[in-house]
């Protein structure tokens, strides 16, 4: 399937208009739009652009609130619950994390746990405002049930994705932003749009067993945990999976497991839902907390190097730290443009047919 560069200049300006368009606040619609198109940047399509269309049936389904009242509920000095009042997880999340460091700000650290929001895009985002403040972030969100856990057929957990970030001194950050299965739902959607088989280890289909059809979602299968079967450790990436579940749901008020509601519009919501939404967990730990922030940044440059020394082996070029793909792809795509598949262009031309918002793409 073909792409096309698109500057990213263009899309920013686009998707800005798109939020305006369904009521968001211009504040809102620029936090929107910077967080949705920081995972294009980033290399990490399929939460990026591709998804804007969904964001927008999700509204017109009356599922996204485009002008949430978002207010804590409950809080001690360190730890807040804040009810997203259905808004877009684009802005709930942003909302969330800021009180998160500035708890971290006053006491050290910060933890927060989010009710009542919808997808927030990458967690990679959320994390990484804590390294502006010389503080460790921690992002995490549940998603709706696609996940069986090890020896299930059955959907009970999201791809539910975790990242940390960690300042350094004179090196880039560490930032590990990763899904809790071994592919997120949105790189089998890329699969199925280019009509690509997916790799073994991926997903399963509706009996349980192995298979490199990328639709198998369709027909009752289910993607795997990280590690994709027992003897590879996929009962370590459905503890992880759980673990993000209980922390951003079970721990906030807002719907866990099986009763999460889906990101495609046209899904029937679960049946005696438990919660509100879909639920986020974020922290931020001020690092002289713990020691002096100039050594601990020394230390992690020295951390880094050394993992970037690293012995490698035979044709690999060398060791990666955590964030150093997404880093230098991010400088790539801002210069140069991002590319869209044909299918995400078609998307954008029907939504700016559909809401009278200019867009030349090409």
């Amino acid at each position: 399937m073909a792409e096309t560069l698109v500057p990213y200049e263009t899309l920013v300006s686009f998707t800005r208009q798109l939020f305006r368009s369904i009521g968001c606040s211009e504040e809102d619609a620029v936090t929107a739009t910077t967080v949705l198109l920081s995972a294009d940047l980033r290399g990490i399509d399929s939460h990026g652009i591709a998804r804007l269309s969904g964001y927008i049936r999700l509204w017109e389904a009356g599922r996204v609130n485009a002008q949430p009242a978002i207010r804590v509920i409950h809080e001690t000095p360190s730890t807040a619950v804040v009810d997203g009042d259905s808004g877009l997880g684009l802005v709930v999340a942003p909302f969330a994390m800021k009180i998160a460091m500035k708890k971290a700000a006053e006491v050290g650290t910060g933890w927060v746990s989010v009710q009542n929001s919808n997808h927030y895009g990458i967690a990679g985002w959320h994390a990484m405002m804590a390294l502006e403040e010389e503080m460790i972030g921690i992002s995490m969100t549940n998603a709706s049930a696609l996940v069986a856990p090890t020896f299930s057929t059955e959907r009970l957990l999201g791809t539910n994705p975790i990242c940390v970030a960690i300042p350094a001194g004179e090196e880039p950050a560490f930032v590990a932003d990763m899904a809790t299965t071994t592919a997120a739902n949105g790189k089998l959607e890329i699969l199925q749009r280019k009509n690509l088989e997916a790799p073994l280890g991926w997903i399963q289909d509706a009996a349980g067993n192995a298979t490199t059809d990328a639709h198998a979602l369709k027909t009752g299968g289910a993607l795997l945990p990280l590690g994709g079967d027992r003897e590879h450790g996929s009962h370590k990436g459905y503890a992880l999976g759980a673990i993000v579940d209980i922390f951003s749901a079970v721990l906030s008020g807002a719907n866990y497991g099986p009763w999460v509601p889906p990101f495609p519009a046209y899904v029937p919501m679960p049946s005696d839902m438990p919660g509100k939404g879909i639920g986020h967990f974020f922290g931020a730990m001020r690092i002289d907390a713990f020691r002096p922030a100039t050594d601990f940044k020394k230390d992690m440059d020295q951390w880094i190097r050394r993992f970037r020394g690293a012995k490698t082996v035979e044709g690999a070029a060398a060791v990666l730290v955590p964030g150093d793909p997404e880093r230098e792809l991010e400088a790539l795509r801002k210069a140069a443009g991002i590319p869209l598949l044909d299918a995400v262009m078609d998307d954008l031309q029907s939504l700016a047919q559909k809401f009278s918002i200019p867009l030349r793409l090409v």
